[in-house]
Order: structure tokens, then sequence, then C-alpha cells
């Protein structure tokens, strides 16, 4: 029986053993999991990857398909209906008798915090390229996010069916944008307009595709001559490049004095060393839409990335404990939050009880097992693994979990920084070495868009704030404040399509039809002078107390940390008998002060200030304090002054060559600054500019119409910048709507 033929007869009997195989990861090795993450520049092809995975796994029994709006990882309305993956969605399934845990990201960057907080619980990473782009814009963001983390990474070459597809062009751009060593490990055969085989140069073997039963099954063939000579020179290649990285490998060739006659085997085993070391980056090709290469692609997930023992140490004296680190929090209309965690010691139990590292206790009512929102309800979790719980009620993004708190003060013991908490919940960085899953501070971007958001009546109120905080408990990026001012909630967002969907969430999952204010820029202020120092003295009656307080303070430019005692021979004798307790309420006023500033209400930065004297009078009450510090602060920042700071963006814009004289002029009238200019492809152009947020309202449509629809056009946050006095004004006429 050829082996096509049993590959085929194998995929039609695995939807029917998906029983046996739900139960294969609780009492399994750890040495045969894989977690990994699917990274891209959006509509690279991550979702139609990760579905012909399931499919051609046995996990699923039907392709799904963006354009249809049927993918199991793209579940929620909004992602179905724009045809973009919004949230990150977890996924099991089995593959050559590994459990592979795969994480599917979102690829526009107004969700990346998504990607961010998935990448703690993976232990590798495949990032896909479109062949006919190659690395684009949001591949550099995702692939910067991966070095963080410290992860092995396998870069798959998608589309390489389309007439522009180019290979090598892709290898080139991974060497030169992203200064990595890329290993091609396959050929591509191309036909007139399609992709009709693919060369594997590590096992010298053809490889077909049978198109008809939507690429279930391939045939592996000896190489034609016409295609064995360049296998060979593509195989000595690979060996040399293996040679001068991995030192077995290396041996090996210098006692056989050749790089042409190595086994499989031995080539196998240097990629797997050199991929896990990140010294090379494995490259494969294919086509998912056309069903082609995949199977390849899970191939190499299994062989070449490491299992989570490879991964994380450091935890060997926890043997048997449970310990585990939450990375995502969704709710479920039936089941209530669901908490995503990686276990990185131990096994959970459903009906535990746990820890978490806030001192909190809970129960893990129940643990399932991901597949995007279905859940299948397993027994336990144990090491290295991924699953769901429910019942965890106060639980967020980032947190540990453990067995007891017994545990808990053992790992405070070993990593004394991870459980380290700032009085706003946000946990500190660790200095573990690179691999530690303790090792990276989740960074949070700053939001870039603001705007206020009211329910259609007062009966909704209730339903919209248990609305926005289950959707900021599930997205750390969108942030939901009061503004004492005007009196109103008011979101921060990471773009405009960020807070859309926000908005259609809280209308589609929680039935309120919210009115959303017009989309206003995040501005930030900084202090207009060097120094400048002040005080305040502040009597007032309350509930028949008197309340009394002077307060001398003084704010500086500066990155420094935001509050400081003067410990100079100059500073106020009110400093050495001041009680710790009120240093603590001072500093709460004075970082609240420097939360508004006097121009726009932005945040103010680059500013620190000093507590150079103060008299608190008997029996003063903590808001009274706190108030205090806060007005001088806010009495400093009037009289001295401040000068806004706008948000700049990143722009990538590809069109052809000669629609640039188009494109520059618009651009130069929208205050961008070109950075780079270069060739991408035969015809088109690759430019990269610096332009302010308030300049690029609907520049997406402008673009269009002005190109005619022949370019493309990515935007990310790049820093914040000081505005001139005249751009400063037009901000703030337009912003009181005066403009």
């Amino acid at each position: 029986m050829s082996l096509s033929i049993t590959r085929k007869i194998l995929g039609k009997l695995k939807p029917f053993f998906r029983l046996h195989v739900r139960g294969f990861a609780a009492g399994d090795d750890i040495r045969r999991t894989k977690n990994i993450g699917i990274l891209a520049h959006i509509d690279a092809g991550k979702t139609t990857t990760t579905e012909r995975m399931l499919f051609y796994s046995g996990r699923t029994r039907s392709l799904g398909e963006v354009h249809h709006g049927n993918t199991v990882t793209d579940f929620l309305d909004q992602e179905r209906e724009r045809g973009i993956t919004i949230c990150s969605a977890a996924v099991t399934f089995p593959w050559n008798n590994v459990k592979i845990n795969l994480i599917d990201t979102p690829g526009h960057i107004d969700f990346t915090m998504e990607v961010e907080l998935s990448l703690g619980a993976v232990d590798a990473a495949v990032v896909i390229l479109d062949a006919s782009a190659g690395v684009e814009a949001q591949t550099l963001t995702v692939w910067a996010q991966a070095d963080r983390y410290s992860l092995p990474r396998i870069v798959f070459v998608n589309k390489m069916d389309r007439d522009d597809a180019d290979f090598m062009a892709c290898i080139e751009d991974l060497r030169k944008n992203l200064r990595v060593l890329p290993v091609p490990l396959q050929i591509p055969i191309r036909g007139k307009k399609e992709l009709v085989g693919i060369v594997d140069v590590v096992k010298r073997k053809l490889l077909t595709w049978n198109t008809k039963n939507e690429g279930f099954s391939y045939k592996i063939s000896p190489l034609p001559e016409n295609l064995a000579e360049e296998c060979e020179v593509k195989r000595f290649e690979l060996i040399d490049c293996l040679s001068g990285v991995d030192d077995e490998l290396a041996d090996v060739v210098i006692i056989r004095n050749t790089l042409t006659d190595i086994e499989t085997e031995a080539v196998e085993k240097a990629i797997r060393r050199a991929t896990i070391s990140q010294k090379i980056v494995p490259v494969l090709l294919g086509s998912a839409y056309k069903n082609t290469g995949v199977q390849m692609l899970l191939d190499a997930i299994v062989s070449y990335f490491p299992n989570p023992l490879e991964r994380h140490q450091g935890l060997e004296s926890f043997e048997g404990d449970f310990i585990a680190r939450v990375f995502k929090i969704m709710h479920d209309r039936q089941r209530g939050p669901l908490t995503l965690f990686r276990v990185l010691s131990g096994n959970l139990k459903k009906n535990s009880k746990v820890t978490t590292g806030r001192g909190g206790s809970e129960v893990a009512q129940k643990i399932y097992e991901p597949l995007a929102n279905e859940y299948r309800e397993i027994e336990s979790v144990s090491t290295g693994d991924i699953g769901i719980c429910a019942g965890l009620k106060t639980t967020m993004t980032g947190d540990l979990l453990v067995g007891n708190s017994g545990i808990l003060k053992k790992l405070q013991k070993k990593f004394p920084k991870v459980l380290s908490y700032e009085e706003d919940g946000e946990s500190a960085a660790d200095q573990q070495s690179p691999g530690s899953l303790f090792s990276v501070e989740t960074k949070i971007s700053d939001a870039v868009y603001f705007c206020s958001v009211e329910p259609p009546s007062l009966s909704q109120q209730k339903a919209l704030e248990i609305a926005l905080m289950q959707l900021q408990r599930e997205d750390p990026s969108l942030r939901v404040r009061y503004d004492e001012t005007t009196l109103q909630t008011v979101l921060g967002g990471m773009g405009e399509l960020h807070l859309d969907i926000v908005k259609s969430r809280i209308l589609s999952e929680y039935k309120v039809d919210v009115m959303l204010g017009p989309l206003q820029i995040a501005y930030r202020e900084c202090l207009d002078v060097e120094s400048a120092r002040d005080a305040l003295s502040v009597e007032k009656e309350i509930a028949g107390s008197r309340q009394r307080m002077s307060i001398v303070l003084s704010l500086n430019q500066g990155k420094k940390e935001k509050f400081s005692v003067d410990t100079s021979k100059d500073a106020g004798e009110g400093l050495t008998s001041l009680r710790p307790k009120y240093l603590s309420l001072i500093k709460k006023g004075v970082l609240a002060g420097l939360e508004r500033g006097p121009k726009l209400g932005g945040v103010v930065v680059d500013t620190f200030a000093t507590l150079h004297d103060i008299s608190i009078g008997p029996g003063a009450v903590d808001s009274f304090v706190i108030a205090t510090a806060a007005q001088c602060v806010q009495k400093i920042l009037r009289d001295a002054g401040c000068r806004l700071l706008e948000p700049i963006m990143s722009l990538e814009i590809i069109a052809p060559g000669d629609l640039m004289p188009l494109i520059l002029p618009d651009l130069s009238r929208r205050r961008a600054t070109i950075q780079e200019m270069c060739p991408k492809g035969e015809f088109s152009k690759q430019l990269r500019v610096h332009a302010p947020l308030a300049e690029l309202s609907n520049y997406s449509s402008s673009l269009r119409i002005l190109t005619s629809g022949r370019s493309t056009f990515f935007m990310e946050f790049s820093h914040y910048a000081p505005m001139t006095t005249q751009d400063q004004e037009i901000a703030i006429k337009t912003a009181q709507g005066l403009m």
C-alpha cells in the first residue's frame, strides 16, 4: 500500500478516535508536549494555517475559512464579520504522538497586547510570512516581542502559490531586517501559476499534495535528476551552515571529512539543537489556503521545538507543588470568568483550592481542555500544559496560582521579585535568566486614543459598569477611568479599531447600546521649566474636626522615580518626625496630581516631585492629606506652565514607485518626517515615516483614494514628542471643540 493511501485512510479514521486523544495530556510525559504561538503581520495566514493544523490532526472534521466566518479560533462575532483575529485563542491537538498546545494571536497592531500576554505561556513560536511581502511592519513588532521572551522560532513562508511569491527574497528579508541566520529546509517547485511541489532538502525527497481531498494526503517520491543536483547544493550549504553553529555536527564533519555524506538523523539533531539555542531560524514554505506544506510544518514543530523541561529551569525544588501563571481571562455567559493558565509545576485537579500571588484563595471548580470557545471538561492538568479553569473570580492576568500559601512563601524566597506587587497591582520584573517564565515583565502599552462612553439610559448604567469591568479584565490595554471634571466615564484604547470593537462587544455580548463620544488624542504633558517649587497651606473643617496641613514641594524635569524626599541639609524640620503612614499618603496625592495636567488633562510625564517640608495638624484624615498634596502639585503645574506632548506614529507605506510623487506631498502636509525609502520588489517602493497621530485621521481612506487602491498601509505607535506653540494652540482649540 502506498504511503499517500495509508495517510488518507488514517486521516479518515482520526476523527473517530479523538476521545482517546483527549486523555493524552493528563498522564503523558511532559517531554511529548509542545507549547507554541503563531505570530505574523495581519493577513499573512495565521488563522488559515491553524485551521489546517486542526483538520490534518483530526481535531476538526471540516476545514473552516476566514472569508466564510467559520474558523475555530476566530469565534467572536466581530472576528467573523471583519475577517481578522482580535483575541488570542488556545487550541490543543495531537501530531505524531505529541500533544501540541497552540495559541493563535492577532496580527493587527491595535491588539498587540494579546500577543504580549500569550508569549509568556509558550515555549516557541511559528512566524508566518506572506511570500509576496516578506518581512512586514508587524512582523518586526512580534519578532521583537518574541526576542524579549527568548523564544526559539521557525518561519513558515506562506502563500507560495501566488504569482509574485519570492521565497529567496523572504530569506534575504529575514537576514537583512531581522538580523538572524535563516536556514531554508525546503525548495519550492513552481509551475506556471502555482506551487506544484516541495523538495525536502534534509531528507532528499519530493513532496506533492493531492488537492482533491483538501490536501489530506500527499506523496513522498525520490527526487528526479533535474532536482537532485539542486537539492545536493542546498543540502551542502545547509550542513556547512549548521556545522558552523553546532559543535557536535562539526565533529562529525571533521571525522568524515565531507559535507555531503551526513546522515539525515545527524542533520535533524543539529537543526534541533541550533533552533533551541536560537542560533538559527529554520525556514519552511507552503500555501495554507491551497492545503500545501502544513504537515511538514507540523513535523518540524515536533522535531525541532523544545519541550517544557528544556525551556524552564529553576522549579526543580518545587516538584509536585502546583505553580501556574495566568496569561488570559475570558468571560463566558454560562460558565462565568474563565482563566487560561500555563502550569509550571505539579498538577491541578478540579474542585481544588488555589492561592494567588496576591494572597487570596479561590476554588478551581472545573478544568477544561482548550479548543478556542469550545470547552471539554477534564479531570486535571499537569506540568508544562495549558489549561482553562472556571470559578476564579478575582484572579488577574499575570497572576501566579499556587497550591497553598506555603508554596507561595517558598517562591518568595527563591524568586523575591516575582511576587512583589506595586500599589496599582502590577507585578515587578524579575531578573532571572532568559527562558524563565519569571524573567519578563509584561509591557502594557499606553493608550493613544480616548473617548467618553455613556449608557442609553440610567437604568443600564450598572450593566455598562459590569461590561467595562469584565472587558478590562480580559484586555489590560483597555483603560477605563472616571473623569471628575466632566463627570464622564472615559475609555482609552490602542486605536480606532480597538475602541470600535469594544463598543461592538458591549452591544452584542452585554446588550447595552452605548454611545461613544468623539475620539480624542491621548496627549501628555510635561513641565515647561527645568524646576519649580511652591508651598501650600490648607485649613478646613471636616465633620466638625479642624484639619490643617502645610506642604512644600518641588517639581523637576527628568525620568527619575516620580516621588522622593529631600535628604539634603536644607530639608525642613517637619520631615524628621513624619510618620511612614503620612509619607505614603503624600506620595499617593503627588501621583494623583501628576495624573492630570493643566493644558488638556493629559498625564504629566518626565516630571518628578521632591518633598522638602511638611506640617500636618493633629487628627488629619487620610483623604485630606492626599487632596492637599495633589492640590500643591496642581498649583505648581499651573504656575510654572506645561507643554503638550503628542503621540507620533510610525507609518509603513508600500506603493508603486510612480505614485510616490503623489504620496510624499500629502505626507509633508501632515507634518510627517521621512525616515527611509527603499525598493520593495520589482516596481514598488517601501516608505517609512513618522507623523503625528492628530494628522492621520482617516488617512487609510485618503491614501486609498490617492493611489486608486494600489497601496498598502500600516501604522503603529512610536513615541511622544513636544509640540510647537502654534501646533499646541491648534490642539487645544480642537479638543475644546473650537475648530
